[in-house]
């Protein structure tokens, strides 16, 4: 099939019906495309399952992204195939897409063009974007509603608090205007809190992304947790002093070749143990 005919068609596929290969079926694309792609393909489907191995899925809703290196000067990037389960995802299943959200290869999958307006956004305007995890968790989502938003409460809260930002609710991402508006808010932090919505983290690669949603993660899971007293006067929040201490103390963890390197390999191991096949 044309890779052209291949762009995505949310209307059509309605009419049409739904028809998503299991991923175990597809052909294997390894030795198909370069080396570096393919390294990248394990390196995100990995990243998928760990997301559903740690609970941060909503079915086949959110997405994560990966940057490849340019062809031909064009910026491509990989990202889930619309219906497949997070748990499911396999390195040969992901979809090529560019910029615009174009698929750029011969596959029986489409993609959803809602799910890239977000990813679009950062990977353009931040080329450190190597990844990015967008997900819809009941904690994080919990925090997005709170005026104050995510409070130095925790350990977890401050290792990322003066890294994250704001953007405020603008229905299902369907308008690509909103992107300049994201973009704006999002500015140079790592982490977006996306108001009434969910939560995002970028990173240079996979790892460093992951690592950052799950300090993210915690810290809302935590100060629902703390909230459960039913008073803030009962919470003991550290002073922002306190907060820059401990985040400075925490960013070797996120420079590339450090914590990536530190978490990565466990991560696989683990993940190899729990839910195989995501290489395939």
């Amino acid at each position: 099939m044309d890779a052209v005919t291949q762009k995505n068609d949310a209307a059509s596929n309605m009419t049409a019906g739904f028809n998503i290969p299991d991923p175990s079926t597809v052909d294997r694309l390894e030795g198909k495309v370069s080396h570096e792609e393919w390294g990248l393909r394990k390196e995100l489907a990995a990243t998928y399952r760990l997301c559903a191995l740690h609970g941060w899925t909503d079915l086949v809703f959110t997405h994560i992204s990966a940057r490849l290196p340019d062809e031909d000067g064009e910026e491509r990037f990989l990202i889930n195939p619309y219906g497949v389960m997070f748990d499911e995802m396999t390195a040969s299943s992901l979809v090529k897409i560019d910029l615009d959200g174009a698929i750029k290869q011969e596959t029986p999958y489409f993609t959803n063009p809602a799910g890239f307006t977000i990813h679009s956004a950062v990977h353009s305007a931040r080329h450190d974007a190597g990844c990015v995890i967008h997900v819809h968790t009941p904690y994080g989502i919990a925090v997005s509603i709170q005026k104050e938003g995510l409070r130095r409460y925790s350990q977890f809260s401050m290792q990322v608090h003066d890294d994250l930002a704001y953007h405020n609710y603008e229905g299902i991402a369907l308008d690509l205007d909103e992107r300049e508006r994201l973009v704006a808010d999002i500015g140079d932090k790592n982490l977006l809190m996306l108001r009434n919505h969910g939560t995002l983290t970028m990173g240079p690669n996979c790892a460093i992304a992951f690592l950052r949603m799950y300090f993210l993660e915690n810290a809302c899971k935590t100060q629902i947790l703390a909230q459960a007293v039913g008073s803030k006067d009962a919470l003991n929040e550290e002073p922002s002093d306190m907060g820059r201490r401990v985040f400075q103390q925490t960013q070797p963890a996120f420079a590339p070749g450090f914590g990536d390197n530190l978490i990565w390999p466990g991560l696989m191991r683990k993940l190899n143990r729990a839910n195989p096949g995501y290489d395939y």
